[in-house]
């Protein structure tokens, strides 16, 4: 039972324990949860090897009891078949005889009452070790839980710190990068356009002022066309 508890309260320790704090107080999370995922696997292997060494030895004692009721019944029968035997031996009028069987019956009631404190001696042990079993079983299954949680959480550390670093050095690639103030830059790059624009519109402006000037000429001539041609129409009505 010593050994049995022992592991029992270690199981319970495991149980028990806060991830959380644990987690909070590590200078490495995941070097800290990689190892209790360790011990929680061993911590289970040595559990679950006591659980059974603990369940064969109650199923003995239960296969110990069965065939103690088994023989005590058994004992119990021969007893009465013993006594039936004497008292039909002691009615014919054979005493010794039915002695005899009457002693032979109180052997078989010896054995039936030695079988008999055999099980009452082993029930309150069946009992116990049920109990044990139990509680092993149940510390158990809060390990198997535990250890879920944690690679649970490792895997979540993992990811998060994988991401983090990721992230990092995208603002390491940014930092390394010679950022200047790009306004300056922007500012004569639109004073540049801004000639070039002002250059467009005085072309035009001067390509507009050439046009003005030809078509001015134009009907300068066309003026001069009309006067002429009615001028020769003054001089036909005269002749």
């Amino acid at each position: 039972m010593g050994s049995q508890q022992s592991i029992l309260g270690r199981i319970a320790q495991l149980a028990k324990a806060n991830i959380n704090a644990l987690i909070d107080s590590a200078e490495d999370p995941q070097i800290m949860l990689d190892q209790m995922i360790r011990d929680y696997t061993n911590g289970i292997a040595e559990a679950e090897a006591a659980v059974a060494q603990t369940i064969g030895g109650l199923r003995m004692m239960e296969d110990d009891i069965r065939e103690d009721e088994t023989a005590a019944a058994e004992w119990g029968a021969k007893a009465r078949a013993a006594s039936a035997k004497a008292d039909e031996m002691r009615e014919a009028g054979q005493t010794a005889d039915a002695d005899k069987f009457d002693n032979l019956a109180r052997v078989a009631l010896k054995k039936q009452i030695d079988f008999e404190g055999e099980i009452a001696a082993l029930k309150p042990t069946v009992a116990a070790q049920t109990e044990v079993v139990d509680k092993l079983k149940s510390g158990l299954d809060s390990m198997k839980g535990k250890l879920d949680e944690l690679k649970a959480k490792r895997d979540e550390l993992v990811s998060r710190a994988r991401i983090a670093e990721a992230q990092g050095q995208v603002q390491d690639a940014i930092k390394s990068i010679d950022i200047t103030d790009p306004t300056s830059e922007l500012g004569r790059f639109e004073d540049k356009i801004r000639r070039e624009e002002a250059k467009v519109r005085g072309a035009a402006e001067l390509a507009a002022s050439s046009l003005d000037a030809q078509f001015e000429d134009l009907e300068d001539a066309t003026a001069d066309a009309e006067i002429e041609a009615r001028l020769a129409g003054l001089k036909g009505a005269d002749a």
